[in-house]
């Protein structure tokens, strides 16, 4: 499939004409990214994964998209769009759907597993909120705002959450040796300086490689076969 790397957290995936996108958020570039999509998949609720007027919109575009997200994201998407919502399969609400960990789904021609439950620790005083891995195809994982490890398949293409206000660099080298996929790319990188990105990069590049795991670079917009 064709994976495309936009800013921050969001990826499209592209496998024989079938489009699906994974946290298009506020930081993203979401309506590019969301263009011809059949499915969205959000991880969690914070604006910087699910850019909530974009995916509305693009859902009033069009009457086959659906999305899956937890149940947070269902109830901000559904209050957002009020009256709109409407009711029925080819209403907004009938195609904005609730997603639990360890299920699978099949969505836009991919199937795909689930994983995890909560976002990862930020602070004491900030609530955890749901967060749920997505693992496309046995291929392609996207963990969200969590380090939890797939525990039932191999992982081929492993997203990185190389930095983050909840991790440091130690717990992100140890996800990535962790799930030891042959080759990860960076998501979660819009707060990052260059010379930040070199050091986490650096430590990512070189640890992973001990383990089996080839770290690459994508910029935003930048697209590989995965």
């Amino acid at each position: 499939m064709k994976l495309t790397k936009y800013t921050h957290a969001c990826v499209r995936l592209e496998k024989e004409g079938n489009v699906l996108v994974i946290d298009p958020g506020t930081f993203s570039e979401a309506g590019e990214a969301l263009a011809g999509a059949q499915a969205v998949l959000i991880t969690h609720q914070h604006d910087d994964h699910i850019d909530r007027s974009a995916v509305l919109a693009a859902l009033r575009r069009d009457e086959d998209l659906a999305v899956h997200a937890p149940q947070a994201v269902v109830n901000a998407l559904l209050d957002a769009a009020g009256q709109d919502a409407g009711e029925g399969a080819g209403s907004l609400a009938g195609r904005i759907h609730a997603a639990a960990p360890e299920s699978t789904l099949d969505v836009a021609g991919f199937r795909v597993q689930t994983y995890g439950g909560q976002h990862a620790l930020i602070h004491p005083q900030i609530p955890v909120v749901a967060n749920i891995g997505y693992l496309v195809d046995g291929n392609v994982f996207h963990p969200g705002d969590s380090f939890v490890v797939p525990d039932s398949m191999e992982v081929k293409t492993l997203l990185v959450p190389i930095h983050a206000p909840w991790s440091k660099v130690g717990e992100v080298v140890d996800f990535v040796i962790s799930v030891r996929a042959p080759q990860a790319f960076p998501v979660h990188d819009a707060l990052l300086n260059e010379l930040g990105r070199g050091i986490v990069e650096g430590h990512v590049t070189r640890i992973g490689a001990k383990y089996g795991t080839r770290y690459r670079r994508l910029v935003p917009g930048e697209s590989v076969e995965v």
